[in-house]
């Protein structure tokens, strides 16, 4: 009967299934009940974790492949918050940061409260600012606006438009401009703003908060006990702060130190089980092992810090908040080329941090290699000459090496302000950037992972206020704009060949040319009175002429008195001078906030010029007391309607009694009409149009030109080249780590610069090379076994160097002004309350002027600045090799150099290196032989 049963399939199906359900019963009461306590022990204990895996960054080598640019393995602690108990969360920040402390690695400290040395809370907000203001004279303004008009007014930014007038402010080396021109923020200091979003992040409705509220309520917000300390309750906040500033992003670790020591990494590891949420994970950070060398070639790196920024890779490339970006330079340029693709590793670890199981993997893709055309070799060597010149210059002492001896006393005395300098070398046949050096220089291994503040101090220059004063971060190849002095005389000689004029034509140097009531002389006539005699081209360029090249650009021969053969304007001159591209960029791939174009003379920019220098005269001049009630109501708009009226006159340049009885008409009182009259007229309509005296200074490379090394050394590089105007670049190649793909960046020539007759070169560069075989600067290369073609130059520098402290400097000269401080305070008191609306007015170095010229009529602004030291000049030498066969040129700027003589060693030395005058074994020397035959 049972056998039966099993027959009919129904019953076995039962049989069957009742089976199952007895082993699944069976087998779960095994693991819930005999190992149940295991298995949930061991559940408890692993965490499934998303570890993001940052990639290496790509590399950046020289030519020959040599490493400029690496990564190199560090340490990072980071926190995973959503694995951070709540509860524990304070004391886990507290223990962490005292970590790092004890063993002086330094973390990322965000948090904008701190205590002074006074014992006053306050925010850093309004320490930088009051520091930028302290800095940049400007205690005491409170409005942005003011700031920002006393800053146009005082580098003479004539621009109305608050984006451009911005943009022409943030050309001077160094200076920050921290105000908003946002319309909805205009005029509001970023440091205010900045405090104010903050504030707002942590929900205060009440903006004008103290620091020390504040404190204490995000102290209450985060339940840090009341018995803590200011200093553990802030270390607390630091973290906090951190973990806050990532977002919404609740998986992804947050970076809280990087590069730590291995002091800082045994000690995190002891008390893993005390610090939940924290990992020490191995990332690559950058290095740069060279150091300091091509640093303004190769950029910065820095945080994600500005909104810019954030706008651009976090929320558009999907940055990391903690991730470090390239700031300038060809890190900054090649930011995405570099950056490399990130990967990440899902896991499970146990409760202590230890891995359990690598669930899966994907490998960060480091991000490409960048080849430059530059030879470090070549770049060590024009760093080392140029630090060397520049402090033999300094001292008045003698710098030798087996190529020359070159001593710097002489006639032209010590040079204790040529403390900085900058030097380019490209190659004439593809515009390669074979060598780029500013000095003083930096170490980008200080931004690797985030510049702390006495660091970025101590690349601060001594004096803000001189424009000159060394500047470690300023890369003056690209952007130091000056006049290229006697360097461009090759320029106007080849425009003169080019309209007809014979090479061989020679001109009278009778040392001086009157034009006027201005004596235009030759420099030797202006040193001794002595002449040059009759000269042609070459031997002008040799010696310099001044006279032959004022003669050659008004188009008239002064020494015999009569025209010259050939048509000449300053037309011509400017359009020679675009041609050879001193009125653009050169292209260069280095990214810095700009990058820029110099400026060849205009005929329409210069009545440009002179009316917005009438208008600041007018402006810092005519007050409302200089009115007549009778005519029109003293207010300031009245004043600035007459003010642009007058200068609206420069375009016709009336005659004086024209301008006087306009003046009066206007409103302006007769006897002060008089004397504006005189300045309007005499100083300013007249020179206004282009005349002969601004083709004389045209012809020099004087006046309005101001071209900047890298131009320069295109320039050179054009007169060496038959005029093939070619792309200038740093990038040789881009090679793919991935897939090992190569971007070549090829030579691209843009032009041959059209030329009459390009045979007119050679007379150029034949005199050229008449200036170090047998002109000013041929002991430099008595014993160079390498024939060269170089020009001399010295750039005007007018003015006084500015002091540190201006007030501190009209203090101390006070009893020399006839005045005394009691008197002078008291003046300043006056002059505030009477002009409270006037930014100029609180400028406290320019009120103290103006009590100090109302005290003592007599004294004018240059008796005031009669005690600062006078700027000296730009040295220029610029110049190409060999001559007869060009490989490279070369363009050198010192300023407050002196001497265009100057330059001539760092010339030489360059050369010999690049030559291989130096090599010491078999394979350099077959680099000479190939560099030879080239």
């Amino acid at each position: 009967m049972f056998l039966k049963k099993f027959k009919d399939r129904y019953n076995v199906i039962i049989l069957i299934f009742t089976i199952i359900v007895a082993i699944i019963i069976l087998r779960l009461a095994t693991l819930m009940i005999v190992k149940g306590q295991d298995y949930r022990e061991e559940a408890e204990n692993r965490i499934f974790k998303n570890i993001p895996l940052s990639a290496p960054r790509g590399e950046i080598r020289d030519k020959y492949g040599r490493l400029l640019a690496g990564n190199r393995p560090s340490f990072t602690v980071q926190i995973m918050r959503n694995e951070v108990d709540s509860n524990k969360i304070n004391q886990v920040s507290l223990d962490l940061v005292n970590i790092l402390e004890k063993n002086d690695d330094k973390y990322t400290d965000e948090f904008p409260i701190v205590i002074t040395e006074t014992g006053e809370y306050t925010f850093t907000y309004d320490i930088d600012l009051a520091s930028w203001k302290e800095t940049y004279g400007l205690v005491g303004v409170k409005d942005g606006e003011e700031a920002f008009k006393i800053l146009k007014e005082r580098y003479g930014i004539e621009v109305e438009d608050p984006y451009e007038a911005q943009l022409k402010l943030l050309e001077i080396p160094d200076l920050t401009v921290p105000i908003s021109i946002k319309e909805a923020t205009r005029w509001r200091y970023t440091d205010e703003l900045k405090k104010e979003d903050w504030l707002k992040s942590y929900g205060f409705k009440d903006l004008d908060i103290s620091a020390i509220d504040a404190f204490n309520k995000i102290k209450k917000n985060y339940e840090i006990p009341d018995d803590y300390s200011f200093e553990d309750a802030r270390k607390i906040m630091v973290i906090r702060q951190q973990i806050r500033s990532s977002g919404y992003l609740q998986y992804n670790p947050v970076k809280i130190a990087q590069d730590i020591s291995p002091r800082s990494v045994a000690q995190i590891e002891e008390n893993i089980l005390d610090l939940p949420g924290i990992s020490v994970v191995i990332e690559s950070i950058r290095y740069y092992p060279e150091g300091e060398l091509a640093a303004h070639l190769i950029g910065s790196l820095g945080k994600i810090a500005q909104q810019h920024e954030i706008d651009k890779y976090i929320k558009e490339l999907k940055y990391l908040p903690g991730d470090i970006i390239g700031k300038t330079g060809l890190e900054h340029k090649f930011e995405e080329v570099l950056k490399g693709q990130d990967g990440y590793q899902k896991v499970i670890v146990d409760s202590r941090g230890r891995l359990v199981e690598v669930l899966e993997r994907k490998d960060p893709i480091p991000g490409d290699t960048l080849y430059l055309s530059m030879d470090i070799n070549l770049q060590k060597r024009t760093e080392e000459v140029l630090e060397e010149v520049l402090k033999a210059i300094q001292t008045g002492g003698t710098y030798e090496t087996k190529w020359g001896k070159s001593n710097f006393l002489g006639t032209s005395g010590i040079r204790a302000n040529a403390k900085s300098g900058a030097v380019v070398v490209t190659d004439v046949k593809t515009g390669d950037v074979l060598a780029l050096a500013s000095y003083p220089s930096y170490d980008p291994n200080l931004f690797a992972t985030g510049i702390s503040t006495a660091d970025w101090q101590s690349l601060m220059p001594e004096n803000e206020r001189d424009l000159l004063a060394p500047r470690p971060l300023l890369n003056m190849a690209l952007s130091t704009a000056v006049q290229p002095g006697s360097t461009f005389k090759m320029l106007v000689g080849l425009a003169g060949l080019e309209q007809g004029l014979s090479p061989n034509y020679k001109i009278l140097d009778k040392g001086y040319i009157k034009v006027g009531g201005h004596s235009f002389g030759n420099w030797l006539w202006n040193q001794n009175r002595r002449t040059m005699g009759y000269q042609n081209l070459a031997e002008a360029i040799r010696d310099s002429n001044n006279y032959y090249f004022y003669s050659l650009a008004n188009g008239y021969d002064y020494g015999a008195g009569k025209p010259l053969p050939i048509k000449m304007s300053p037309e011509i001159l400017i359009d020679y001078t675009k041609r050879f591209g001193l009125n653009d960029r050169t292209g260069i791939e280095i990214d810095i906030p700009r990058e820029k174009s110099g400026g060849v003379p205009s005929i329409e920019r210069k009545l440009t010029t002179v009316k917005a220098m009438l208008n600041n005269y007018l402006n810092r001049q005519m007050k409302l007391e200089d009115l007549d009630p009778n005519k029109v109501t003293p207010n300031a708009d009245n004043l600035e309607t007459i003010i642009q009226e007058i200068v609206s006159w420069a375009d016709e340049n009336p005659s004086r009694g024209t301008v006087e009885k306009r003046m009066i008409e206007l409103g302006v009182k007769k006897e002060k009409a008089s004397i504006y009259t005189d300045v309007a007229k005499y100083n300013y309509f007249n020179q206004a149009k282009w005349s002969v005296a601004d083709t004389m200074n045209f012809s020099i490379g004087q006046g309005e030109h101001s071209y900047t090394p890298i131009q320069m050394a295109n320039f050179m590089a054009m007169l060496a080249n038959d005029g093939y105007k070619y792309k200038v670049s740093v990038v040789d190649k881009i090679k793919s780590i991935e897939n090992g793909n190569i971007e070549e960046y090829p030579t691209e020539l843009i032009e041959r610069i059209k030329l009459n007759d390009y045979n007119n070169l050679n007379e150029i560069r034949r005199g050229m090379h008449e200036v170090t075989a047998t002109g000013s600067v041929r002991s430099h290369f008595n014993n160079f076994p390498v024939d060269v073609a170089a020009k001399t130059g010295t750039a005007q520098k007018s003015g006084k160097i500015p002091p540190v402290d201006e007030v501190e400097y009209l203090k101390t000269h006070l009893s020399k002004f006839g005045v005394s401080l009691q008197q002078v305070e008291a003046r300043m008191l006056e002059l505030k309350s009477k002009n409270k609306d006037s930014a100029k007015y609180m400028d406290d170095a320019f009120v103290m002027r103006e009590a100090i010229k109302q005290l003592n009529p007599k004294i004018r602004d240059k008796d005031i600045d009669q005690f600062k030291p006078n700027y000296d000049n730009y040295t220029w030498f610029t110049g190409f090799a060999p001559y007869d066969n060009p490989q490279i040129a070369i363009s050198i700027l010192i300023p407050q150099g002196g001497s265009g003589g100057y330059g001539a060693p760092i010339f030489r030395e360059i050369v010999a290196e690049y030559m291989g005058l130096n090599a010491t074994d078999d394979n350099e020397n077959l680099n000479i032989e190939n560099r030879l035959l080239k």
